[in-house]
């Protein structure tokens, strides 16, 4: 038998989203007389004799018959619930719809949304929502095609020229994309269907083309045995009154019943119990209400949502697998563990600690951390934990740029640390708040090192300003330029070492460095002022070749006025070395 697609929709906030799946079920309800809209556990079933109803003379038109028996939509919309939905080799959804603002464009949540479709390879539709936004826009109640042929010429204009910034967009992203209506070759183009969530318009074409994609591309991948074990994917884990913990699944194969032996992962060792009770809610019930209504069931058959009462599944977590055992315990123990195994992984290198809310996010957040050049040395699931923070505490004192946690849909710790924590429920916003934090953190770093260095200055001996000619030699000077810090080496403008300074007083009190512009008495060991040295004479700092070098690596850290010092230390010393510093 042929199974229902899994449809899940992705985009950026505030695309339309929710509002698309809300109009896409408003419509299904509307059609309920042809069969209307049953609502599974994290899930709505839109069966065929609702699509042909909302579809309409558009599949009589174009003489396409649907062979499907409907479309399962995730009704958890966003990238959030895709990547929660993991299956092993995959992803649980069969296609997707990804939903942009044809006003914005792509934004980054649509392109790392794009960028989790391409990981999985699942196909994918865009709706290019809130098309009655474009200035001038008329909704009627007709094809999108003939409503945009429709428009004014200047609201034609303006709308096709937002398609087409879309196209150009997404042609950036490598995917080449057309409007629905002009694609040629749907196993190389992205189709692209107008639509507004707000009017409904477009979304019948919406519908036949998922269906109609479903149907040709995707047909073998839906073949399904109804009497085949059960395989499903956690999509909840909540508690229940008078039940217990339960769980929220999404089957996707098979069949699952009441007594069958399952065998569920975890963080640990799988587990193994027996369903005692199967749910489903009652006609149009929000599953996500509290009060929403279930009736017990004695099975279910693939593609669809249920509740699941079983013993033993405290420590389940959402997307970990659920597969019925037909016996051979030990086998399907072992293929759960190498499921889990597949992303819950702590990897031999470098690299920060990653944690997510379920299997599907952390797989998500690693590849996409991975495709940023960010190592992972630990992964986990579940709450950052006090190990989680000692770990990265260990990490950074080696390694303080990779010394931190960032946790994907999780709460941030109330546990003090010293350790970086990141946390948000938007992956490219995590990555992008630990990139400004390591690019902080590398510059603190850079300028720790250069701090280490001897610190480029230019001096001049004030004339009247001789203490004590020598042991030691106490002179006023006047910081022409740079840092004058104690101990530095100092040299005459032929690149002779005259001394070093011991000491420095700035208004009488003993101070270890002195900037631009001050004038400072200082303390020089081993040099007689009118041998070596003469009021008014111009000296510098004696900075090494490799100092000098350090300093030009990072020369983006330093100021003008170092950059103009360390350039004449340079034709100082290149005087009798022309390569120096080089």
């Amino acid at each position: 038998m042929i199974r229902q697609p899994i449809v899940t929709i992705m985009g950026h906030v505030d695309h339309g989203k929710t509002t698309l799946l809300d109009t896409i079920r408003g419509s299904a309800i509307a059609a309920r007389e042809a069969g209307g809209i049953t609502q599974a556990i994290g899930a709505s079933i839109i069966p065929l004799s609702t699509i042909q109803t909302v579809c309409g003379n558009l599949l009589e038109k174009l003489q396409f018959k649907i062979t499907l028996p409907g479309l399962l939509f995730i009704d958890t919309p966003g990238h959030a619930a895709f990547v929660n939905l993991r299956k092993r080799g995959g992803n649980l959804a069969d296609i997707a719809i990804l939903v942009v603002d044809i006003n914005e464009g792509l934004m980054p949540q649509t392109k790392e949304s794009i960028e989790i479709l391409k990981q999985y390879k699942t196909p994918f539709i865009v709706a290019a929502n809130k098309i009655d936004l474009v200035d001038g826009w008329r909704s009627q109640k007709m094809p999108m095609v003939q409503s945009l042929a429709s428009q004014s010429p200047q609201t034609i204009q303006k709308a096709e020229t937002k398609l087409y910034e879309l196209v150009g967009q997404l042609f950036e992203m490598g995917l080449n994309a057309d409007r629905f209506d002009r694609v040629s070759d749907y196993t190389k183009q992205i189709a692209l269907v107008p639509v507004s969530a707000k009017s409904g318009e477009g979304i019948p074409e919406l519908l036949m083309m998922l269906t109609g994609l479903a149907q040709r591309f995707l047909e073998k991948k839906l073949e399904t045995s109804k009497d085949s074990p059960g395989k499903g994917t956690i999509l909840e884990v909540k508690e229940q009154k008078g039940l217990g913990k339960v769980l929220d699944v999404i089957i996707y194969d098979g069949r699952l019943s009441v007594n069958d032996q399952i065998i569920i992962g975890t963080l640990g060792k799988p587990i193994s119990t027996r369903v005692k009770a199967l749910f489903e809610p009652s006609e149009h019930q929000e599953m996500r209400e509290k009060k929403a209504k279930f009736d017990p069931v004695k099975s279910v058959t693939a593609a669809t949502g249920v509740r699941v009462v079983a013993l033993d599944v405290e420590n389940a977590v959402a997307g970990m697998p659920l597969i019925v055992s037909t016996g051979d315990d030990a086998r399907v123990m072992a293929d759960v563990m190498s499921e889990v195994g597949e992303v819950v992984m702590e990897s031999d290198g470098d690299g920060i600690i990653a944690k997510a809310d379920s299997l599907g996010s952390l797989e998500a957040l690693v590849t996409l951390l991975r495709q940023r050049g960010i190592t992972v040395r630990k992964t986990g699931i579940g709450p950052i934990s006090k190990k989680d923070l000692s770990d990265a505490e260990a990490i950074a004192v080696s390694d303080p740029l990779h010394g931190v946690v960032l946790a994907f849909n999780l709460e941030k710790p109330e546990l003090q640390s010293s350790a970086g924590v990141f946390v948000h429920d938007v992956i490219y916003r995590l990555i992008d708040d630990y990139d400004a934090w390591k690019q902080k953190q590398q510059k603190a770093l850079e300028l720790s090192k250069l701090d280490r260095l001897v610190k480029p200055c230019k001096l001049e001996l004030l004339k009247g300003y001789v203490f004590r000619q020598n042991n030691p030699a106490i002179v006023g000077v006047e910081i022409a330029n740079g840092t004058l810090r104690s101990n530095t080496p100092l040299m005459n403008k032929e690149g002779r070492e005259l001394t070093v300074v011991k000491g420095i007083q700035l208004e009488q009190e003993n101070v270890d460095e002195a900037q631009k512009g001050k004038r400072v008495a200082i303390s020089l060991p081993g040099v007689t002022v009118g041998r070596q040295l003469n009021e008014g004479d111009i000296i510098y700092s004696m900075v090494s070749e490799e100092d000098f070098r350090q300093y030009k690596d990072h020369k983006e850290h330093l100021s003008d006025d170092v950059k103009l010092v360390l350039k004449e230390i340079a034709e100082i010393m290149r005087q009798k070395n022309p390569m120096w510093g080089v």
